[in-house]
């Protein structure tokens, strides 16, 4: 990004991290090892984001679909999650705080005991807002707020005719964080796949042919480029 587009960067990019197993596939190489070099890219563009003052970015990690998929591809996966966690925690106060998205319950123990304690313990001397999404869905997130809603309702906190779009956002899983203004896919998929469908209703679109693994911050500077030359009209007359 040149200083000329600072002021137009997005405040929120979501990466919905697409073509894993298919960048193993092009090479010969199992699922899992294109899983395990999509973790590095993680690192490298969530540090880039964090150089470059993108203060909200939210992860598409895995999806409540993504059980679906061959057992040993999900024990790879949670391995590797295992261990970014881990990392994660040994580096509190470097300024990432973490937030997840999603049920955290279907987890094993031990990957729920970290994702708490990264959640309370990164809160302090931030200035990037990290979120995974992990065992997250579209669709699940506004159900997570609709039971919150009629739980208040039921309680008699609330009333019905009260419900307000804010009152919605409020009680989802991204309670207190901006909507996301920017998507990207990367692999060439052009659809959003139950992500952030609620927070995205006004977020620019970006789609890359480029694999996860292979996504750059060069790759990334591309998108910001895209990002910084479109008009945002939310509805109304350029």
């Amino acid at each position: 990004m040149t200083e000329k587009n600072k002021s137009q960067k997005p405040k929120h990019i979501g990466f919905i991290m697409d073509g894993n197993g298919r960048w193993a596939k092009r090479r010969g190489m199992p699922r899992k090892f294109g899983h395990s070099e999509g973790a590095k890219a993680l690192k490298e563009i969530v540090n880039y984001c964090k150089k470059i003052e993108i203060p909200y970015v939210t992860l598409y990690v895995f999806s409540t679909e993504n059980w679906k998929r061959p057992d040993d591809e999900v024990e790879a996966i949670m391995d590797l999650l295992r261990k970014y966690l881990n990392d994660a925690y040994s580096r509190i106060g470097s300024g990432v705080r973490f937030v997840f998205l999603g049920d955290k319950g279907r987890f094993a123990p031990d990957i729920q005991q970290i994702m708490y304690k990264l959640e309370e313990e990164s809160k302090v001397e931030y200035s990037l807002t990290l979120l995974l999404a992990i065992n997250y869905g579209g669709r699940d997130d506004l159900l997570f707020s609709f039971k919150n809603i009629a739980r208040k309702i039921s309680f008699g906190e609330l009333k019905a005719e009260n419900i307000t779009e804010s009152i919605i956002s409020e009680n989802l899983y991204t309670a207190g964080i901006p909507d996301v203004d920017f998507i990207i896919r990367t692999s060439g998929e052009q659809r959003l796949s139950n992500f952030l469908i609620w927070q995205g209703a006004y977020a620019e679109l970006y789609f890359t042919d480029t694999y996860w693994p292979d996504f750059s911050p060069k790759e990334l500077d591309k998108a910001l480029l895209d990002f910084s030359n479109r008009k945002r009209k939310y509805g109304g007359i350029s």
